[in-house]
Formats: C-alpha cells, structure tokens, sequence
C-alpha cells in the first residue's frame, strides 16, 4: 500500500517538480534613472515572492545616473533570488552604468552581436576639473572593483573600463571572464543556466531552468511615466511649459486652462529634477532670462534686455542639468535647447506681449471709457449745463468755474448719468 501511494506521489508531483518551475522576465531598454531602479526592486521582491528560480534582465541602455546605478547594484548584490543580466538583442550595448549591473548580476550573459564598456567618468556639459575628474574616476574604479571582486570576475578589465573607457565584443568578455555566457536567444540561456550553483546570501542554490516558463513582467502606468518625464530633456520642457502657463494665467486672468497646465507641467518638472543632478546656477539664470523678456515688454531698451534674456536662457539651459561624472548619463538635447529658446522668446515677445498691451489699451466702453474724453459746451457751464461728447448731448457740471458755449472741456468723471468737465486749456 505505501508503495502505491508512494508511486502515485511520484507520477503526480515529480513532473511539477521537474518541470514547473518560473523564470520572471524583465526588460531594461533606456537609460538608468529612479524608475528603472524601482522597477528592478519591485521585479527582485516579486521573483522572491513567487519563488522564481531567477530573476532575468534583458539589458540594452547607454547608461544613466550614479545614484540609481548604485540602488540597482545594492539590490542585485543582496537578492534572495539568482538575477541573471542578458545584454540583448543583437546590437544591444551595455555602455556605461550598465557595466556596473551587469557585472553585479549572479551570471552574466550577452547575446552574439553585442558590446559591453566605455564606463569612464568624463565630464558632462562643460567638464569638471582635473582634481574633480581624479576623484570620480578614483570612485568610479573603486566600485567596480568591490562588484568585480564580489562576482569573481575580471578586475583588471572592470577597473580598466573606468579608466581608460574600453570596450568589448560578447566574445572577448566571455575570454576575459568579464561574463559567464554566451547565448544565442532566451532558451539557450535557460539551457545554459540549467545545474548552475548560484551563490546566494543565504546559501548556495541549484538553478533548474531547464523547460521554465518564462512570466514577463513590464512596468506599470505610472512606473512609466516616471521613465519618460526622468529624461533631462523631458523635464526641462515640463519646465518651460510650467512657467509658459503659469506666465500667460497671470497677465490673463481666467484663462484658466493655461494656469492648470502650467501647474501640472511644473509640478511634474520638479519631481523629475529633484532625481537629476540639477545646477541651480543653471536654473537661476533661466527665471533670470523670464524676468528680462518680462522687462522688455515694459522698458524701452532697443532690444538689449531680450537679447540678455535669450543669452541668459541658453547659458542657463546648458548649465540645468550637469551630471557629477561621466558614469551618468545626463544632459539636456542640444536640439531641445535651441529650438525651445527660440519658442520662449517668441512666447514672451510675441505672445505675451499681445496680453500686456491689451491690458494697456484705454477702455472704450461704459463709465471707465468716458474718463478723458474731449467735448464741445452747447450750454454755458454755469456751473451746470449741456455738452456733447462724441456726437451725445450730456448734462455736465463745470469743476473749472464758468464755461462759456462753444469751449472745449475735458470729462474728469461720471457720477449719477452726469459728468463733471473742466475747460481745456490749449
């Protein structure tokens, strides 16, 4: 009887065993920001959760910033669950902070036709000194060096990418024990992975990948937004549009729609540079040209304050987003940066403009309209009389004494369908 119970065990439970294990799989296309960094630390937790036997990550990104490049490493180095890094598909690059994360990963693999390197800390828009450029590549070389040493891998070669920003092919790295694998798609890495002893933190574990389903999972609405508006040049425009509109609501009060987008916009702009190494000198001199195209519109200075408002945002533009080494990629399009220069002064002389003289022009209509007017006395103002203003005969009230008929008068106000005049000196 044990032994029927014992072989049924086996004839229904060994195949769920043998091959129902779940691979989860990401995709990590684009740079490395805050969103992709939560995204991999919600992927680990759901792979942990699900008893994933791996974790993989499909990589292909230029690289991105120092501060998420270092989350994502603390989280590959103390998963509870084996994280492979797949530098994919063909023509996919590893470049920069994805050196880093890859050589993090539990195994390491590229597909034919991709490359991996050129980590080297140079400067970003404008350059850093050589003192700072020594201690960012001193730091640099220093992290990759405890991740290198912490997988078993090449040191020489992961110090040698900060330094000297090499890179190579998919078969030089496997030569240069930069990466365990070479594989030709997804199921040559599970049947490659199939056996391997992953070195976790609690313990060595045996990876069964061998027929694994793979689940796929993408990042959420929000996550992805959080991607997109973590794009230096996709933040500055959130900027620019947050000020347009908050601009255009003020010297047009009740337009509404503009304020709302415009507080959206800068919102949204905000939360994006509070993750981006922001200069503040950059952001001062860009409300600083705001501030002289504003002048502009209101002191006559033959164009030397727009033409210091166009010089102060481009200098400012290019100074906004300035990264700490060359292991971030960060920086604003130079297209971006020109061509919403060009739509900023154009906004504020053009469009602006048309709101402040509208607000300036003289009113034409009702009681306001009347102040100022020119009229012909038709009945001595003694003080009272009649005048005509603008072809209507008015009852009027002389404030200037006598007012003989046929005299110019200037109308100072209404009150109570009457205006009260004085006589018109020329």
């Amino acid at each position: 009887m044990k032994s029927i119970l014992f072989f049924l065990f086996l004839v229904h439970f060994l195949p769920a065993v043998t091959f129902g294990q779940k691979v989860l799989a990401i995709d990590l296309d684009g740079t490395i920001n805050p969103a992709s960094a939560d995204f991999i630390h919600s992927a680990i937790e759901k792979a942990e959760k699900n008893n994933a036997e791996c974790l993989i990550i499909r990589l292909n990104t230029p690289g991105g910033l120092l501060k998420s490049t270092r989350v994502i490493v603390s989280d590959l180095l103390v998963a509870q669950v084996p994280v492979i890094v797949y530098v994919s598909p063909a023509g996919a690059h590893a470049g920069s902070a994805g050196v880093f994360i890859t050589l993090a990963a539990n195994v390491a693999a590229m597909a034919p036709g991709t490359n991996i390197g050129a980590a080297h800390p140079v400067s970003m828009e404008g350059g850093m000194d050589s003192t700072m450029n020594s201690k960012a590549t001193n730091d640099a070389a220093a992290f990759i060096r405890s991740i290198a040493d912490k997988r078993n891998r090449n040191l020489e070669w992961a110090e040698d990418a900060v330094r000297n920003s090499v890179s190579i092919t998919e078969r030089e790295a496997l030569e240069k024990n930069v990466i365990d694998i070479i594989a030709t798609d997804e199921q040559d890495l599970l049947n490659q992975l199939d056996g391997r002893i992953i070195q976790l933190p609690f313990g060595k574990k045996e990876l069964k990948t061998r027929g694994a389903s793979v689940e796929a999972y993408s990042m959420s609405s929000w996550e992805k937004v959080l991607d997109i508006i973590s794009d230096p040049s996709i933040a500055y425009i959130l900027f620019l549009l947050g000020l347009f509109g908050i601009m255009f609501e003020l010297y047009n009060p009740g337009a509404i729609l503009p304020g709302i987008v415009g507080v959206i916009s800068m919102i949204l702009a905000l939360y994006s540079m509070h993750s981006l190494p922001v200069n503040y000198a950059g952001l001062a001199l860009i409300v600083f040209a705001i501030v002289l195209f504003l002048l502009e519109l209101k002191i006559v200075s033959h164009g030397l304050l727009a033409i210091g408002g166009v010089v102060s945002l481009l200098i400012g533009s290019m100074m906004l987003i300035r990264a700490s080494s060359g292991l971030e990629l960060a920086s604003i399009s130079r297209t971006v940066i020109f061509s919403a220069s060009v739509v900023t002064t154009l906004f504020f002389l053009f469009v602006v403009g048309i709101g402040l003289k509208a607000q300036q022009r003289r009113v034409v209509t009702g009681r306001e309209a009347l102040g100022g007017m020119m009229g012909i006395v038709m009945e001595t103002l003694n003080p009272t009389g009649l005048i005509m203003l603008d072809g209507e005969i008015w009852n009027a009230e002389s404030l200037s004494g006598t007012i003989k008929k046929g005299e110019k008068v200037k109308v100072r106000e209404m009150k109570d369908l009457k205006v009260y005049v004085e006589k018109l000196n020329l």
